[in-house]
């Protein structure tokens, strides 16, 4: 498996596609994920000709996990020197949740290197609701159990239709979490802790100048649509949709609809 070395410890990076190397599609995590959830999404833009960068951020699963918390722009600053030692001069960004916080300081720290910004589910800032759901998840977290983990995660990120649809498979995900290395357990406290501690960018939104797009799922419990308005309004260049039958984790609950919303917008930016 490729390893970023830096100063703080290794990050997990995988990079896919033919096209040329300067420019990238660069995908960024969902906190609670690795490079694979983007599995239904990359290999379209390989097909159109791009190279794809996936990484985990620090405190993710195969990233190394140095004592925390982190800030969004320790995340930024990381993706940069990888980007440097691949020799990647541009990166359309497609990010997630979390990740979307560390698209968002991105664009912001490095604006000369992003094309386009998408974010999905993401805030520059948060409120009580979201707080306390997360100080939640850190509950469990410190637990180490992994099923009592994820079905306690599960209500405040799926859209009750996914749920039902899709409970043998949600069922598999809280099993295999039974057997993940603790140290999962203590990167996602670290994650977490960044998440509510550093999650205040409102006010430099407008330094973001690269064409953005914002998307929301319409039930979106933790990252409500109030969050991608306030983005929508303060980024210069913002354009918005709102995904039915979603909640947050619009990604594995909509993946055609967001396939082709993003393709697109990323396709006219190029």
């Amino acid at each position: 498996m490729p390893f970023f070395e830096m100063n703080n410890g290794k990050l997990f990076y995988e990079i896919k596609g033919t096209g040329k190397k300067e420019i990238a599609v660069v995908f960024l995590n969902g906190v609670m994920t690795t490079t694979a959830s983007w599995a239904l999404y990359y290999p379209l833009f390989e097909k159109l000709g791009y190279s794809v960068l996936l990484h985990d951020f620090k405190g993710q699963m195969k990233s190394d996990k140095p004592k925390g918390p982190y800030t969004f722009k320790d995340h930024a600053s990381d993706l940069k020197q990888l980007l440097d030692y691949l020799e990647i001069k541009k990166i359309h960004i497609i990010s997630t949740s979390y990740g979307s916080q560390v698209g968002l300081r991105f664009a912001m720290d490095y604006p000369d290197e992003t094309g386009s910004l998408t974010i999905i589910g993401g805030a520059s800032e948060i409120d009580d609701n979201a707080r306390l759901f997360v100080e939640g998840w850190k509950k469990f977290a410190e637990k180490g159990s992994g099923e009592e983990f994820f079905w306690g995660v599960v209500p405040s990120i799926y859209h009750n239709d996914f749920v039902s649809a899709n409970r043998g498979f949600l069922d598999e995900r809280a099993q295999l979490l039974n057997e993940i290395h603790p140290d999962y357990f203590k990167g996602q406290i670290n994650l977490y802790d960044t998440f509510i501690n550093d999650t205040t960018m409102t006010g430099e939104l407008e330094k973001i100048g690269c064409p953005s797009l914002v998307l929301v799922g319409e039930e979106d419990k933790l990252m409500p649509r109030k969050f991608s308005e306030i983005l929508v309004k303060k980024i210069p260049q913002a354009e918005f949709a709102i995904i039915p039958n979603a909640a947050h984790v619009t990604i594995f609950e909509q993946p055609e609809v967001v396939k082709s919303i993003i393709t697109g917008f990323v396709v006219k930016n190029t």
